[in-house]
């Protein structure tokens, strides 16, 4: 594994060369303190505290992640924050019906940040602003819950390790399947080797709910929202409904599409259970074959991960429902014994031919976004790696990064996952950061 000492050399030397290195040019204290100078030292949480967190996005996952939160009676919510006083109104409402009272609001996270009396921030934005909510709040002492996936590049991810690694942060991602039980018990079966050897390994989501955004003009942000905040470090654009909520996925700006918003969930589920980091080697191919529509990242998409000693295939479809295996989405581990399939429903194995393996199933039990939380909160209080470790989702969401990458330039890319770079290739290495627009930059951790 790469020395941490030896990653921070690689992210600054990488930062520099595209330009989004230094300490943040906008301050995100009160009072003027500024990126970069030492944390607040973090409250000691007792086992009888109530632990206090803040809200940073209050569209639907935020939304979702916070009413789960508020099931704990240990957790209190004070303070939200959004750009669109339409969705702080939706959160102060839902949060009113179960505890009795609206948070207070702001529409500047740095002012989530800021605040002395919360232990930790909920991070829900849209993923072009995951990175510096959460280098912010480990920089200011407070523990992170930041929504999947982790980052819009590599550089970006490694940045938010690094930083919850110096300031001593838990910091949790949301892909909540780690804590499913179902999930946990496919693992342990593919590592058990009843399957055999494993020679390939396939992920798809096929996702008929996933519809084409069209082509609406652009107009005016609606009354209410800071649509440059909005932006941030992304690129000026003109308000458009379709790159805004929910749909900023399609667009390079902001996100990935369904190669890093739905492939950190199933390539996490493969590389926890196959035991690797990263592949060698990734070539990917595809494109928009179906939507005729303003949208930028491919309707359809295949990629092609080669690890040390397995292949791993991914599949996507947008507006397309019938995946391998008669499933909507899922991962199928693939032996010489038999094979093992498994999805957001349970888990079975079918046995390879007249193989003597044993037909088995799991079913979920539900409650994965329950447990997720619980787990945060019980690691705050321990101090302890939680289960979905910002390190851990950093590697799963590179694996999806690479294929993009290798899609935009056509051709595959080799990777060395020690360093953390692209081998022999100017033009790709370029793609592992992202410029960010003035004055937002990626502090150096």
């Amino acid at each position: 594994m790469m020395k941490e000492s030896s990653r921070r050399r690689f992210l600054k030397t990488t930062l520099a060369a595209v330009g989004t290195a230094g300490v943040s040019g906008c301050a995100f204290r009160q009072g003027g303190k500024s990126a970069g100078l030492p944390p607040v030292s973090p409250r000691t949480i007792g086992a009888n505290d109530r632990i206090r967190v803040g809200l940073i996005g209050c569209g639907g996952m935020g939304r979702g992640d916070l009413l789960t939160f508020l099931k704990f009676d240990d957790v209190d919510c004070p303070l939200i924050c959004d750009v669109d006083d339409a969705q702080i109104k939706k959160v102060g409402e839902a949060v009113e019906k179960v505890r009795g009272k609206r948070p207070e609001s702001v529409k500047d996270f740095r002012r989530v940040i800021d605040r002395p009396d919360l232990d930790a921030c909920i991070v829900a934005t849209p993923d072009h602003w995951h990175a510096l909510p959460t280098i912010y709040a480990c920089q200011a002492g407070k523990d992170v819950y930041c929504e999947k996936p982790l980052a819009t590049s590599i550089v970006e991810g490694r940045a938010m390790v690094a930083a919850a690694r110096k300031y001593d942060r838990v910091v949790q991602v949301g892909t909540q399947w780690r804590s499913g039980e179902h999930y946990q018990q496919a693992v342990a079966y593919v590592q058990s080797g009843q399957l055999g050897k494993i020679r390939l390994v396939r992920c798809w989501p096929y996702l008929l709910w996933v519809y084409s955004v069209g082509r609406p003009a652009d107009c005016d942000p609606p009354p209410g929202v800071d649509y440059d905040m909005w932006l941030g470090p992304a690129p000026k654009r003109p308000f458009n409904p379709k790159r805004f909520h929910f749909d900023f996925r399609w667009f390079w700006d902001y996100a990935g599409g369904l190669q890093t918003d739905w492939g950190v969930h199933l390539i996490n589920i493969v590389q926890w259970a196959m035991q690797v980091e990263a592949p060698l080697r990734v070539s990917s191919t595809g494109g928009k074959y179906v939507w005729d529509d303003i949208s930028e990242t491919p309707d359809t998409q295949i990629s092609i991960f080669e690890y040390a000693n397995f292949p791993m295939i991914w599949e996507h479809q947008c507006t397309g429902g019938h995946g391998p295996e008669g499933r909507e989405h899922g991962v199928a581990f693939v032996g010489t014994e038999g094979t093992l399939i498994v999805d957001q429903r349970g888990w079975e194995v079918v046995p390879e031919g007249e193989k003597k393996l044993k037909a088995e199933s799991g079913k979920s039990v539900g409650g994965d976004r329950d447990q997720h939380v619980r787990n945060f909160l019980d690691c705050m209080r321990s101090r302890k790696r939680p289960v979905s470790d910002v390190e851990i989702i950093h590697r799963a969401t590179a694996v999806g990064h690479l294929a993009n990458i290798s899609y935009r330039i056509k051709r595959s890319v080799q990777w060395d996952a020690q360093k953390e770079r692209i081998v022999g290739d100017a033009e790709a290495s370029r793609l592992l950061a992202k410029p960010y627009r003035a004055p937002w930059k990626l502090p150096a951790v």
